[in-house]
């Protein structure tokens, strides 16, 4: 089903151009083109409205990353298109990386599709729907090369809530694993300038925003394209300092660029929470060797020894990939037999999908999906031990709350997130309390865990 996104606090008085819908899919750095694409729009005098049923034009944009992915993207374009035969929505314009992966092939498989946006070319997304909504049909694609310097992200109109942001300080990736077309369709790693991420974050936070969570293709990588090494160490250290933000969290942190400055940092940093997201996909090291990740199983340890004997209380998350092509039940027993000794916090576990388009679609060996679906299953249910005697032993102790929204139907009860779970991708902590509000941090008892959940009780004043 498509996602629609409430209207947001408008940030110009122009007059209304034309109302449009929207509709955002994908991961967090897709959500920063939404919102940056949101901004100008809204800047440019059009309405963001609720629902599109009625508007002039709906923005779909895109995942194109995996099936999966994709299914839910052809199924948004698919519904919006429906209310557009049936007339109850003007035009369709489908952006992203869907749009930028099947090109001009999306128009022969959807022609009722109205205009194409690739993910370069979001800038233009104000003179896309300028053409839609005057009726000017002669140019239907907007795709345009990667840019060296990535595009600007300030001024955007944020889907989020008000107090968590995300902040995007790279675009592209460099990495050749077998298995990701990114590099197809987000291109060549390019940094931000250092000053323009910090420009961004302080208008982040006059805007109310309390967790910046750092996202990118490859988070590590960052300054090497500007410095020829990594600068990452550095960026952190200035966006410890700015006013107003309190939580720092850190996202896809590729393992070959972790250093002990690296480390050094995020461990005297006042406002980096210790929870690290580090996307392994694998441990055996022939399966390793087979994706390209550049990194083996023995140096994947010592690298998890480091981080936690530096970082107090470290909270890890991570991505695998069952059936990649050659895998065998032995890789399985030992990619379990890894998670129950390292007992990372948050696991996701993801079935190989084939991708024609990349390297891994050539080798031989290619798994049955039902044999994927089945050590998927197993990984799982192994990780569920881990996650949920975790969980237990929180049980009684006092944490720190950063409240969400409040629970539909229910009075005086929030979801809130511990600096233990990113927003969206981990666990919840349900939090009981009088005259609570969203974007808050409130000292919590937790009294009860809850599979992969915790429910606890206002202990203290909220700030």
């Amino acid at each position: 089903m498509a996602i629609q996104i409430e209207p947001a606090r408008p940030r110009s008085p122009q007059d209304n151009k034309g109302t449009y819908a929207f509709v955002s899919l994908g991961c967090p750095k897709n959500t920063v083109d939404s919102e940056r694409m949101l901004g100008l729009l809204q800047l440019d005098g059009y309405q963001l409205v609720r629902e599109p049923e009625g508007a002039d034009f709906v923005v779909v944009n895109t995942c194109g990353f995996i099936e999966r992915s994709r299914d839910e993207s052809f199924a948004a374009i698919e519904e919006m298109l429906a209310l557009k035969k049936r007339g109850d929505l003007k035009g369709v314009i489908v952006s992203g990386c869907l749009a930028e992966r099947e090109k001009e092939k999306l128009l022969e498989t959807h022609p009722d599709i109205d205009h194409l946006v690739g993910v370069f070319g979001r800038e233009q997304v104000t003179k896309v729907a300028d053409r839609l909504v005057g009726g000017l049909h002669e140019q239907r694609t907007v795709f345009e090369p990667a840019s060296a310097v990535p595009l600007v992200d300030r001024q955007r109109l944020r889907i989020t809530p008000r107090h968590f942001a995300y902040l995007k300080i790279s675009e592209g990736c460099d990495r050749l694993c077998t298995f990701c077309a990114i590099p197809k369709m987000r291109g060549k790693h390019a940094s931000k300038p250092m000053d323009e991420i910090l420009r961004e974050a302080r208008e982040l936070a006059a805007d109310g925003v309390r967790e910046l969570n750092i996202v990118a293709q490859d988070t590590t990588y960052y300054g090497m394209d500007l410095f020829g090494e990594s600068r990452l160490a550095q960026l952190l250290g200035e966006l410890d300092k700015i006013d107003g933000i309190e939580w720092i969290r850190l996202m896809y942190f590729y393992p070959m660029y972790i250093d002990d400055a690296l480390i050094e940092a995020i461990a005297r940093a006042k406002k980096i929470v210790p929870y690290v997201d580090m996307p392994l996909q694998h441990i055996n090291d022939t399966m390793l060797r087979r994706m390209q990740r550049r990194v083996n199983r023995a140096q994947t340890e010592l690298l998890l020894d480091k981080l936690r004997t530096a970082i107090p209380n470290l909270v890890m998350r991570s991505t695998f990939i069952t059936g990649f092509p050659g895998e065998t039940e032995e890789h399985v027993d030992e990619l379990i037999e890894f998670l129950e000794t390292q007992k990372m916090q948050h696991v996701g576990v993801f079935t190989y999908s084939y991708e024609g388009d990349t390297p891994s679609a050539k080798l031989p060996d290619h798994i049955p999906e039902d044999v994927k679906e089945a050590r998927r299953e197993r990984v799982m249910a192994a990780q569920q031990a881990v996650t949920f005697a975790y969980n237990e032993a929180q049980v009684g102790r006092k944490l720190d709350v950063l409240l969400d929204v409040p629970v539909a139907g229910e009075r005086d009860v929030w979801i809130g997130r511990s600096y233990a779970d990113a927003p969206d991708v981990d666990g919840v902590v349900y939090v009981t309390g009088k005259k609570l509000k969203a974007g808050q941090f409130v000292p919590t008892e937790i009294v009860a865990a809850q599979e992969y959940d915790l429910i606890g009780a206002a202990a203290g004043k909220a700030r």
